[in-house]
C-alpha cells in the first residue's frame, strides 16, 4: 500500500532468486567494546532522514552499536537487496513491502521475530495495525510494522466553493458499482470546460478541459488498482483477491469489478478526468493550480498538500459505499531482519527501538513523511500538525473507526505485477476492450499457484 509503487524489473529480480539459506547465528561483537555497525536501508529519502533523528538517543543507550542508514531509489532498491542476498551482503535490517513477505520468506532470507519479541516481552498491541500482515505460511511473525497508508479525497477548497459544495458534502460522497451515489454528479459538476460550462451542462466540451472534477485514477501501478480506483472498491464490497491472505484468484471478470473498471475509463474518456499519463506534474500541482477540483491520493501525501502554497486544500475519507459503510484497503511497510545477518542481536536492538513508540513519535514529527503504526505516535503526529493549523483528524479517526483493512497479501506479487499492469494499461488507453478480463482472470489463477 505504499503506497509506494514497486518497479517491475526490480520485482523480477527478486521472483527469480532460489531458495537461500542464510546463516543467522549471533556473534560477540561488542562483548569487549568493540563497535557493531548495523546497516538499515530503504527506499524512502524521506523516511532515511525521518529515520535519522532516532540514531543519537540509541547509540547514547547502546554505545557499542553505530547505526548506518542508507538510502537507494526504488527503481534500485530491491534490485540491490535481492543481488546482496546472492553475494552474501545484504543490510542486517531493511525497509520492505508485504509485497514479497512470500518470496523473501520463502527464500529463508527473512529472520522470524518470535524468539526476539517473546525474550524481550514487545506488547505487539502497541501497533493499531499491521501486524498481520507481517506474519508467513508457517505463522510466524517477520517483520514490526513501520506505518500504515489508505488513501483519502484531497480538494481545493476555493474550486468546490464556486461549485456550491461544502466540507460536510465532500465528507459525505458516496459511490456504488452501478453507479449510484454522490460521487459521479459531484466529479461531473466540478468539471469545467474553457467556455465556463460544467460537466452535467449542455453544451460541455469534452475537449476543452479547463478543470478536471477529479485527477487520473487510472493509475496501474499493481495488480489491483491499490493505488487509484481500487482503493474504492472494498468500499462497496467489493474485493479482486478471492481471499484476504493467500489468494487463488483475481476475479477481474466479477460483474461489479468490470462495472467498476468501466466507470473509471469512462471519466476519462468523457473529460471528467485527465486520461493517463496526459499530466507530467505531480497530483499536488495539479490540485494546487486549480487544474483538477480533487484527487484521490495516498495518507502520505498528506503533509505535502498541508504545505501547498497560494492553495488552501481540505481532506476528506474516501467516499463511502452503500449504505455509509468503509472498508479501507491498508498496507504497512515492515522492518525485516536479515538472516544473514552477522549480528541479529544487535540489529535487533535497533529495530526494537526503531519501532518503540519513542523512535516512532519522534521520526514521524521530524518531516511528517510517514504515519506510524503506533496509535500514541499517530495521535502526537496529528497534534502536532494541528497546531501548524494542518488537519489530520481525518486520518486519525480512520486509525480508531475500525474502517481500515490490511490489504490483500498473495503468492508471486512479482510476476503478477508483471502480467497484469500492461493489461491494465491497454484497458486504459482503450486499447484492449473488457474480453481481456476473463483472460487475466484465467491467468492471475495460474500465476498464483506457481507462486506457492
Amino acid at each position: 500500500m505504499n503506497r509506494t509503487r514497486l518497479v517491475r524489473s526490480a520485482a523480477a529480480v527478486a521472483a527469480a532468486l532460489t531458495v537461500l539459506t542464510g546463516c543467522s547465528g549471533g556473534d560477540n561483537s561488542g562483548a569487549s567494546g568493540e563497535t557493531t555497525t548495523v546497516n538499515w536501508w530503504t527506499w524512502s529519502p524521506d523516511q532515511a532522514i525521518a529515520y535519522e533523528q532516532c540514531i543519537p538517543a540509541f547509540e547514547k543507550a547502546n554505545p557499542t552499536i553505530k547505526v548506518k542508514i542508507t538510502n537507494y531509489n526504488v527503481s534500485d532498491y530491491f534490485t540491490k537487496l535481492t543481488s546482496g542476498f546472492v553475494s552474501g551482503d545484504a543490510p542486517d535490517a531493511f525497509m520492505n513491502s508485504v509485497t514479497y513477505l512470500q518470496s523473501y520468506a520463502g527464500q529463508g532470507q527473512l529472520l522470524p521475530l518470535d524468539d526476539y519479541i517473546s525474550k524481550d516481552k514487545l506488547d505487539l498491541g502497541q501497533y493499531a495495525i499491521g501486524t498481520e500482515g507481517w506474519k508467513y505460511k508457517d505463522g510466524k511473525q517477520y517483520a514490526l510494522p513501520m506505518d500504515w497508508a489508505t488513501g483519502a479525497l484531497y480538494y481545493n477548497t476555493d474550486v468546490l466553493a464556486k461549485a456550491g459544495y461544502t466540507a460536510k458534502d465532500v465528507a459525505a460522497l458516496n459511490w456504488t458499482s452501478d453507479g449510484g451515489g454522490s460521487l459521479w454528479p459531484m466529479i461531473k459538476h466540478l468539471t469545467v470546460d474553457s467556455a465556463g460550462k460544467r460537466g452535467d451542462q449542455a453544451g460541455f466540451n469534452a475537449n476543452a478541459v479547463q478543470t478536471y472534477g477529479l485527477g487520473n485514477i487510472e493509475s496501474t501501478g499493481d495488480p489491483f488498482g491499490q493505488n487509484a480506483w481500487g482503493w474504492l472498491l472494498p468500499n462497496d464490497g467489493i474485493n479482486i483477491p478471492d481471499q484476504q491472505n493467500w489468494a487463488t484468484v483475481f476475479n477481474y471478470n466479477d460483474p461489479k469489478v468490470v462495472t467498476s473498471v468501466q466507470m473509471v475509463r469512462a471519466l476519462a474518456n468523457d473529460g471528467y478526468t485527465p486520461k493517463l499519463n496526459q499530466f507530467t506534474t505531480a497530483n499536488s500541482q495539479q490540485l494546487g493550480s486549480g487544474k483538477v477540483a480533487m484527487v484521490v491520493g495516498g495518507t502520505w501525501e498528506a503533509a505535502t498538500y498541508a504545505a501547498l502554497k497560494g492553495a488552501k486544500i481540505g481532506t476528506a475519507p474516501l467516499p463511502a459505499g452503500a449504505g455509509g459503510k468503509r472498508a479501507l484497503m491498508t498496507n504497512a511497510n515492515g522492518n525485516n531482519l536479515w538472516a544473514g545477518s552477522k549480528h541479529p542481536d544487535q540489529t535487533w536492538k535497533w529495530v526494537k527501538y526503531q519501532e518503540s513508540e519513542e523512535c516512532q513519535t519522534t521520526a514521524a514529527k521530524f518531516n511528517g513523511s510517514f504515519f506510524p503504526s503506533i496509535a500514541a505516535s499517530m495521535k502526537a503526529l496529528t497534534d502536532q500538525q494541528a497546531a501548524k493549523g494542518a488537519d489530520f483528524s481525518v486520518f486519525n479517526r480512520y486509525l480508531t473507526s475500525g474502517e481500515l483493512v490490511p490489504c490483500p497479501v498473495y503468492n508471486n506479487g512479482a510476476a503478477l505485477t508483471n502480467a497484469m499492469v500492461p493489461q491494465f494499461e491497454s484497458y486504459f488507453t482503450n486499447k484492449a476492450d473488457e474480453s481481456i478480463f476473463p483472460k487475466m482472470q484465467d491467468q492471475s489463477r495460474t500465476l498464483l499457484a506457481e507462486g506457492k
